[in-house]
């Protein structure tokens, strides 16, 4: 009983400090990748950055021991090449919609995935139904985003069309990304590689599809020497260091909990977020905006509270206590029975 609730006690801190670091990655890197498109307004090439210096920070401290990941094969990453597809469109469409609108709507519009998510993976993963007070929790998330629509004074068609691509590349990456997490076998840091790798792969047909090659090489004639700025130069490295601690812990946490927890954990940590946007910048939402926002955050907490179950080690502990001395004298013999038939 010791050894279990030990197990179980260690694998709590482990789940938990991976939940932690993803929290403080998510919610610092949204404010990064803002700052980082103001002096570095190339949304494709910034992502093409982020997306080498991931995968090949981790070959590079793979070959010198610091870390274990799986082998690249063809085979697999046919087999991961969906996943890092819709990867790279969330990233992509997350980027553009931080260039086109503030920090606050991006947010709210990150917020509305838990609802979708949770739909999502009751309908596609056979997960059971939300209890009625996760469904409620859910519905004040989306209440207080469209009262954050309905007052946003900084509207605009494109930011809007954006965050609605976003909205929808990123619902369905949580739940298809945690379906291939669960199923392809890969080990975490052999995940970051895999759909880090594949994503540059793909970032070149978006850079020209998108015309964006030719405001960079416009740049570079325009700018000469001068094109690698100090400040802009500390964004992007900020923005790539955060872009592979995040694919770290993102994939670690979406290993050890659920589809919808791990949406609802990135949009709890934007509190965070709120908070460093509100003393940085001074484009953000009005007051009843911020509220709005806040109403958001809060249903991500009654959210949290209500698939949170009670400790194992309590109901162990009381079943324990409810076990006569010839129950457990029983239970013993049986014990010593299944060893000796497992060995």
């Amino acid at each position: 009983m010791s050894a279990i609730r030990f197990d179980s006690t260690k694998q709590y801190y482990a789940t938990s400090s991976l939940v932690a670091g993803y929290a403080l990655c998510s919610s610092l890197l949204a404010v990064i990748n803002k700052f980082a498109i103001t002096k570095f307004n190339y949304p494709g090439l910034l992502t093409a950055l982020q997306y080498l210096t991931s995968a090949l920070g981790v070959w590079v401290l793979g070959k010198f021991g610091f870390l274990h990941h799986d082998a690249f094969t063809w085979d697999t990453a046919k087999k991961f090449l969906p996943a890092a597809i819709v990867f790279y469109l969330a990233i992509f469409t997350n980027t553009n919609l931080l260039r086109h609108a503030n920090v606050d709507t991006f947010i709210v519009f990150r917020s509305l995935t838990p609802l979708l998510v949770a739909l999502a993976d009751t309908t596609f993963r056979r997960q059971p139904c939300p209890s009625k007070l996760t469904f409620i929790s859910l519905l004040i998330i989306l209440g207080g985003a469209v009262g954050y629509v309905a007052t946003d004074s900084a509207f605009t068609l494109t930011a809007y069309s954006w965050a609605f691509a976003y909205l929808v590349t990123i619902t369905t990456e949580m739940v298809y990304i945690k379906h291939m997490v669960m199923n392809l076998g890969l080990n975490t840091w052999g995940f970051v590689l895999y759909n880090n790798f594949l994503s540059l792969m793909m970032a070149p047909i978006f850079w020209v599809l998108t015309g964006e090659y030719k405001e960079v090489f416009a740049a570079l004639g325009a700018n000469g020497g001068d094109w690698f700025e100090p400040v802009a130069f500390t964004a992007v490295s900020l923005s790539c260091l955060f872009g592979l601690l995040i694919s770290f812990f993102g994939f670690a946490a979406r290993k050890a909990i659920s589809a919808t927890a791990f949406t609802v954990t990135g949009v709890v940590n934007k509190f965070l977020t709120v908070v460093i946007n509100v003393l940085i910048w001074d484009k953000h939402a009005t007051p009843f905006g911020l509220v709005c926002l806040l109403f958001t955050l809060a249903g991500g907490v009654l959210y949290q509270q209500s698939v949170t179950g009670p400790p194992r080690e309590s109901s162990a502990s009381k079943q324990t206590s409810d076990i006569d001395e010839n129950d457990a004298d029983e239970n013993q013999d049986k014990s010593v029975s299944g060893k000796h038939a497992s060995v």
